[in-house]
């Protein structure tokens, strides 16, 4: 079953999203529940995946986005507390891309796990549009860049030291960086994920997906290290949801 969902008119086709009233905004109703549209660009372009995080969601479907593109920019803890490594992708806005998204739909009343689950990631309400152009009529939320300098300022009330505590013993410092490379089991995962969907969500991943210096795409980057990342397999704990 799918929601039915109200067109809800925003000021801007990007309305950045601060506080949990924000989210609440975008929700439409449908039976008892209010849903909110999430854009999922990474190891969300995967229904497994998603449902493990979102196990009630509805209307997991593919759209397109405009003026974006996908970043491996993000250090992310749960990979150093799984064993798997230290990133994962990101979004940065930038006129002229377009990307190949999944979006679905969750209870409002999960909004709250979601802003804390995700906190240092920049939320904003898009517009996608369906794969033959067509623009939805709901806005979507979706997790972009942020810097570390916002994180501190605005979201992290434990304090910087506090926060890395749980990267000490790898000498991590900064959340949002340029020096880094795909994590290789969450790499597999997002591609693996994109080919489901077929040749034109492959095709978009690998050749609008950037390493952090913005300039080098997936595509470019198996020719230079080899698919051999393809092989490597995430840990146990990880299978089902990293499993693309």
């Amino acid at each position: 079953m799918s929601a039915s969902l109200l067109p809800i008119p925003i000021p801007m086709a990007i309305t950045h999203l601060t506080h949990q009233s924000d989210f609440q905004a975008l929700a439409s109703p449908y039976g008892d529940d209010g849903y909110i549209s999430i854009c999922g660009y990474g190891s969300l372009l995967s229904e497994t995946s998603a449902r493990s995080t979102f196990p009630d969601l509805l209307n997991f479907r593919n759209a397109r986005l405009t003026g974006f593109r996908r970043l491996f920019t993000a250090v992310g803890g749960l990979f150093f507390r799984n064993g798997v490594a230290n990133i994962k992708t990101q979004d940065s806005l930038l006129n002229g891309e377009i990307i190949v998204v999944t979006v679905f739909e969750i209870k409002k009343t999960e909004i709250p796990a979601f802003i804390e689950r995700e906190r240092e990631y920049r939320f904003l309400a898009v517009v996608p549009e369906s794969l033959d152009g067509k623009p939805f009529p709901n806005p979507a939320v979706l997790c972009a860049s942020y810097t570390d300098e916002e994180f501190f300022k605005f979201r992290c009330t434990e304090g910087r030291e506090k926060y890395f505590e749980q990267f000490e013993e790898y000498k991590i410092h900064k959340i949002w960086r340029d020096d880094v490379l795909p994590c290789r089991v969450y790499l597999r995962h997002c591609v693996l994920a994109a080919k489901g969907h077929g040749d034109e969500v492959y095709n978009n991943f690998l050749d609008h997906t950037f390493l952090g210096d913005r300039r080098t795409t997936i595509r470019q980057y198996f020719e230079k290290v080899g698919t051999n990342i393809m092989e490597e397999e995430p840990p146990e704990s990880l299978k089902t949801r990293y499993g693309g």
